[in-house]
């Protein structure tokens, strides 16, 4: 049958409801697009217009698998650090090379490799099996993430990790995983105490671990335990892939934080976002260089925003050296007193 006229002037198959619903779903991936692109925007005018300097923004450590060390462990107080770390640290290998690991990777280094580099707060999720995982994609056991933790920390003197351990969403907790994380860190635990906070590296020493238990639902560790329990570490996740939305969020709820030196929890910020399943751009590296590199300018924000002082765990993927000097250049001039 053909279509000689039709009053619209257009053919009636393009009333049909799939064509409609693709045509709006058409619609919406292009103002999502626009909305990402404007975002972007944003975030590099406010760099080209407020710069990327702050105290010690200039200083980079000459050694970062020892960087602690080297600002002195007798100055360096456990509240005046900022803590480089990375979001969902050992996914280097989940999943299928090409075929799912991009949609779940969100570093390239190992876990050693990055605490070689200076990370030094690491965000695991587990699952049932004790197999580290992010969303469905599973990888290694958690096994391969203790080792590389006491590889570290048997090749340095005075470095401090922060061991976050947590069950995945929609996930079940491993079966007795906080006796397992006593057992396998033993001495190396440094013991859930309020006190921890004022001191220093090396009051500290010769214990090297902050580990932190998040179970779904089994009993949280106790005060005094060997293991720290999840209100010691606290962040506010928003689920955007927006850059500028991210960016602005982080602000937001850092600046409704106490000071490093007034409070007993440690706050981490994200330097991340997150891919949507309704964008057609899904590949973390792909969404996660949206905000990568601002993490200067977020530092830099935090000072225009008087909230630099309750700065402390910096979290970001795919982590670099840039990144860790950032951090740990604040550090070093939070301890000279200079920020």
């Amino acid at each position: 049958m053909y279509h000689i006229y039709e009053p619209n002037g257009f053919p009636d198959y393009f009333h049909h409801p799939m064509v409609l619903v693709m045509g709006a779903q058409w619609s919406k991936q292009i103002q999502r697009r626009k909305a990402v692109i404007a975002e972007k925007k944003l975030l590099r005018q406010l760099q080209e217009r407020c710069g990327c300097e702050y105290p010690g923004s200039d200083w980079h450590p000459p050694d970062r698998k020892n960087w602690m060390s080297g600002l002195d462990p007798e100055k360096v107080h456990v509240n005046k650090i900022v803590w480089p770390g990375t979001h969902n640290s050992a996914t280097d290998k989940i999943g299928i090379k090409v075929i799912t690991r991009p949609f779940a990777q969100c570093q390239y280094l190992s876990v050693y490799r990055q605490l070689v580099l200076g990370a030094r707060v690491l965000d695991i999720r587990v699952e049932e099996n004790g197999n580290v995982c992010h969303g469905i994609l599973t990888t290694y056991g958690v096994d391969v993430v203790i080792d590389d933790v006491k590889k570290f920390i048997a090749e340095t003197e005075s470095e401090i990790v922060i061991l976050e351990m947590r069950t995945e969403f929609g996930r079940k907790d491993p079966p007795a995983f906080e006796k397992y994380l006593h057992e396998q860190l033993g001495e190396l635990l440094i013991h859930q105490d309020d006190d921890v906070f004022e001191k220093t590296i090396a009051e500290i020493l010769p214990r090297r671990i902050i580990c932190v238990w998040k179970p779904h639902v089994s009993p949280e560790a106790k005060a005094g335990s060997p293991i720290w329990n999840s209100g010691h570490l606290k962040d506010n996740w928003i689920n955007t892939d927006l850059p500028a939305t991210k960016f602005e969020s982080n602000l937001k709820y850092l600046s409704k934080q106490p000071p490093v030196t007034s409070r007993k929890y440690f706050y981490r910020v994200e330097n991340t976002v997150t891919p949507q399943a309704d964008n057609p751009v899904v590949c973390v590296k792909a969404v996660s260089n949206r905000i990568h590199g601002y993490g200067r300018l977020f530092i830099a924000q935090c000072f225009s925003q008087n909230c630099d002082d309750k700065l402390q765990i910096f979290s970001i993927d795919f982590i670099d050296e840039d990144f860790v000097d950032a951090c740990v250049g604040l550090t070093q001039a939070r301890i000279e007193g200079k920020a």
